[in-house]
């Protein structure tokens, strides 16, 4: 890239299915630092400048006014050297993880054309994989940013709960949601985080490979990866140990039924602070949304405070078993459990995936822990290896995660 489109940015193709608005660029760098040149695609969730946010719904963004202020996290990019490319669209209020939004159509995945991209940083993944900007802010609240990482090949981080402030930011789950970002490579990925994390989270590790002290494994969850991406992840684990690279893992015992029941006490409260956050406006605009997200809110507004109260008290029991696991280790698990799912995938096929996905990405959430997927090639189409640190690890874990090296390509059998 050179000076004059370091300074506007390059000229992209507008999908409306990727963008809600681009310019050349849509807002310029403020400063210079470690993202000289980088071009971001922000989702449709963050407060940009002399832009409305639209969280994926027309009718929302309609009634909208225009942001005074970009969210705090946009403008540090921008005096860092980041350029804003666009606005990049997202799943509807960022409820679904399938990376198709009712009004403006599916987003492309180029790693795997055909299927899905996922989401619900649907538009700025696809932006990354597609070369139009070299970093996707987004959220991860229940997956967003992992999912469409793994889906499309691409570096997936999560940052610890609450470590970057949110203002500014559309809400779906307080609790549990987080500012996340895409990448094509781990080393722009820690770059972002020097930029975005404080500085008790950003600095060097003590350990120069940031490697933890154990490793574990949790079989319950890698149950619910389809066979032929656990052989894949337990192949790569294995050349990963023979190499040095990661210390042998130890597996952790969690019973499916407590695995479940934590997971229903995700979904409850994710639930119930998305219906505290968005369910007035959805009551006043009939048929603004499409039906599956449509469905997913309505089951919301019929969990109660009491039922709320009750998952409340389960999620702080496992988040504190989750940090014991956690002290001193990194939990390795497939990201998601499968390639992304065909376009032309059945409902119930959808459903199905959705289902084991957020078991295996409430993980994260439920311990407010940061972490990161990396790709994980050698299959159909492209899958995802996840790292999961304790919280305020997120510096260490991005340094292992670039210390492993991948993808490194695994044929099938081999």
């Amino acid at each position: 890239m050179d000076a004059k489109q370091a300074r506007e940015g390059p000229t992209v193709a507008f999908d409306r299915s990727v963008w809600r608005v681009v310019g050349t660029p849509l807002a310029p760098a403020l400063g210079s630092g470690p993202l000289d040149g980088c071009g971001v695609a922000v989702k449709d969730l963050f407060a940009v400048a002399g832009h409305r946010v639209g969280g994926g719904v027309p009718a929302f963004l309609a009634g909208q006014p225009s942001r005074l202020a970009s969210a705090a996290c946009v403008t540090a990019l921008q005096r860092a050297g980041a350029h804003l490319v666009g606005i990049a669209q997202t799943d509807e209020f960022a409820y679904s993880i399938a990376g198709r939004n009712a009004h403006y159509g599916a987003a492309p995945n180029p790693a795997a054309p055909g299927r899905l991209g996922g989401g619900s940083s649907s538009g700025p993944a696809a932006a990354v994989a597609l070369g139009q900007a070299e970093i996707g802010l987004g959220t991860d609240t229940a997956g967003s940013i992992r999912v469409p990482a793994s889906y499309q090949g691409l570096v997936g981080f999560r940052s610890t709960h609450g470590a970057i402030k949110t203002e500014g930011v559309l809400p779906l789950a307080p609790s549990f949601d987080t500012v996340g970002w895409l990448t094509r490579d781990v080393a722009t990925s820690r770059a972002v985080a020097s930029v975005l994390l404080p500085p008790a989270l950003s600095g060097s590790p003590s350990s120069p490979a940031g490697q933890a002290a154990r490793i574990i494994r949790l079989p319950s969850a890698e149950r619910l990866a389809e066979p032929a991406t656990l052989a894949l992840f337990t192949e790569q684990v294995r050349r990963l140990t023979a190499a040095g690279l990661l210390p042998a893992a130890e597996q952790v015992s969690l019973p499916q039924e407590t695995l479940e029941e934590w997971f229903d006490a995700f979904r409850t409260v994710q639930a119930h602070e998305a219906w505290q956050a968005d369910g007035a406006w959805i009551t006043a605009h009939p048929g603004a949304l499409g039906d599956d997200v449509m469905a997913r809110f309505t089951a919301a507004a019929a969990v109660t405070g009491s039922q709320a109260a009750d998952a409340r008290a389960v999620a702080a029991r496992a988040r504190a078993e989750l940090t014991g696991w956690l002290d001193g280790a990194v939990l390795v698990l497939p990201t998601v459990p499968g390639p992304a799912p065909l376009r032309t995938a059945s409902p119930a096929e959808i459903d199905d995936v959705r289902g084991r996905t957020l078991r295996m990405c409430c993980l994260a959430p439920l311990a407010g822990a940061p972490a990161v997927s990396l790709p994980l090639a050698g299959g159909v189409a492209p899958a995802g290896l996840c790292l999961v640190g304790a919280p305020g690890t997120d510096a260490a874990l991005l340094t292992l995660a670039e210390a492993l090296r991948l993808p490194i390509r695994i044929r099938p059998g081999q």
